[in-house]
C-alpha cells in the first residue's frame, strides 16, 4: 500500500500539520539548508520512496525583483544573500556582468584577489558540507576559513568585498600569509575525509543520478561531476585569470552517480582550490603596489544591451543575464544558480531510496534553500 508522507526540512518543521503522515528530515546540525524551509512530498510503499516532489518557495526572497529596484552599486549588496555558501562568487558574477556591459576593466590585482577569495570560499563550502556529513575536523576547517574571511574582507558570512571595477579594499598582507595555513589544512583533511566517506557503506549505490539525467537537468559542480558530467568553467569557458593556470581538472569527475560519488567529487575539489590559491598568493605578492580598483563615475549606467556571464561557484555553475536600457538600474538581472537544478534532479534520484536513508540521500545533493527560493 502506498502512503503519502510530507518530509519537512529546516523551518518547514514548524508549519501547520497537513492531513498526511509527516516527518522531520534531519540533514545534520551544520547543513546550510537547516536555516531555510522546504518540504518533500513523498509516495512511500513498504518503506521505499516511489515518488518525490520538492516543495520550494517558502522563503520568497524575491532577489531578482529587488535587483530591478536598485542601482548597479546597490545590487552588489543583494548578490551574496541568496546562496550563503557562494557569497564572494555571486558578488563577483554580478560585478563581471556589469563590467562587461559597461566596458570597465578591473586591475590585475583585483582579478587575482577575486580568484583567491572565490577558491577560499569553495574550501569553506566544502568543509561545511563535509561537516554536515559527519567528517572529522571539517567544522574546525570551516571555522578557520570563516575567521580568515572576516579578517580579509570584514565580513564573516556576507563579505561585500567585490565592487564594480575591482574590490572595496585590498586583501591585507597578513591574510595572504594566513590563507596558506588553510590550504595546508585542506590538503591534510582531504585524505581523512576521503577515507571517512568511503567507509560509509550506506552511501554506495544510494540515490543514483544517471549521467543523462544530470545533463538533462543541467547539474553541475560535484553533483554533475559525480555522474560523469565533465564540465568546469574555469577550464572550459575561462574567466578571470583561470586560463593562465596549468591544472588537472579531471580529478572530481566520477561515473557512479551515487551519494558516495557526490561526496567524493565534492571533497576532491579542495586540493585543487588550495593549489590555485597558492598561485594567487604568488601573483599578488608581485602586485602589492598595484591598484585594486578603478574610479567610477558618479552615476553608473550600462548602455542598452544584453550580457550573459557564467561563473563556477562552490555548488556549481551560476549564470547571470543582464538586460539594460541605459538607466542607472537594470531592466532585468536574471540569476540561474545551481540549487534549483540539483533539487529537480534529486526528485528522480530519490525513487527507490529506503525511507530510513532519506536524509543521507538528500544531504548528498548539495543545495541551499535560499538559492532555490531566490
Amino acid at each position: 500500500m502506498t502512503e503519502r508522507i510530507i518530509a519537512a526540512i529546516g523551518m518547514a518543521r514548524y508549519l501547520p500539520a497537513e492531513p498526511a503522515h509527516s516527518l522531520a528530515l534531519d540533514l545534520g546540525d551544520f547543513h546550510p539548508s537547516a536555516h531555510g524551509g522546504m518540504q518533500l512530498e513523498l509516495s512511500v510503499a513498504d518503506g521505499i520512496v516511489q515518488g518525490c516532489t520538492a516543495r520550494i518557495g517558502l522563503m520568497h526572497r524575491s532577489t531578482e525583483k529587488l535587483f530591478e529596484a536598485r542601482d548597479y552599486r546597490q545590487i552588489m549588496m543583494l548578490a551574496n544573500r541568496h546562496d550563503w555558501l557562494s557569497a564572494v562568487s555571486s558578488e563577483m558574477g554580478v560585478a563581471l556582468a556589469i563590467e562587461h556591459a559597461t566596458g570597465i576593466t578591473p586591475p590585475e590585482r583585483a582579478t587575482w584577489s577575486r580568484m583567491l577569495l572565490a577558491e577560499a570560499g569553495r574550501i569553506g563550502a566544502i568543509a561545511l558540507f563535509a561537516a554536515a556529513g559527519g567528517a572529522p575536523d571539517a567544522l574546525a576547517l570551516r571555522e578557520q576559513w570563516a575567521t580568515w574571511q572576516e579578517r580579509a574582507t570584514g565580513g564573516r558570512v556576507h563579505p561585500m568585498v567585490n565592487r564594480i571595477g575591482g574590490l572595496e579594499h585590498a586583501i591585507p598582507s597578513p591574510a595572504l600569509e594566513e590563507i596558506l595555513d588553510i590550504c595546508n589544512a585542506a590538503d591534510s583533511a582531504h585524505k581523512q575525509w576521503n577515507d571517512y566517506f568511503e567507509a560509509r557503506t550506506a552511501l554506495q549505490g544510494l540515490a543514483i543520478l544517471e549521467q543523462q539525467d544530470a545533463r538533462d537537468f543541467a547539474c553541475s559542480g560535484a553533483v554533475g561531476q559525480a555522474s560523469g558530467v565533465d564540465w568546469d568553467l574555469r577550464r572550459d569557458d575561462s574567466y578571470l585569470n583561470y586560463g593562465q593556470l596549468d591544472e588537472d581538472w579531471s580529478g572530481p569527475v566520477r561515473s557512479q552517480g551515487d551519494a558516495l560519488a557526490r561526496h567524493l567529487s565534492l571533497i576532491e575539489q579542495a586540493p585543487l582550490s588550495a593549489r590555485i590559491i597558492r598561485r594567487c598568493v604568488g601573483e599578488l605578492s608581485a602586485l602589492a603596489d598595484e591598484p585594486f580598483s578603478v574610479p567610477l563615475p558618479k552615476t553608473l549606467r550600462a548602455p542598452e544591451g544584453l550580457v550573459h556571464v557564467r561563473t563556477q561557484n562552490p555548488l556549481g555553475i551560476a549564470g547571470w543575464l543582464l538586460v539594460s536600457d541605459g538607466a542607472p538600474m537594470p531592466v532585468r538581472l536574471k540569476a540561474r544558480t545551481p540549487s534549483f537544478a540539483h533539487l529537480q534532479a534529486m526528485q528522480h534520484a530519490l525513487v527507490g531510496v529506503p525511507l530510513d536513508l532519506l536524509s543521507v540521500a538528500v544531504g548528498s545533493f548539495f543545495f541551499v534553500t535560499g538559492d532555490s527560493d531566490r
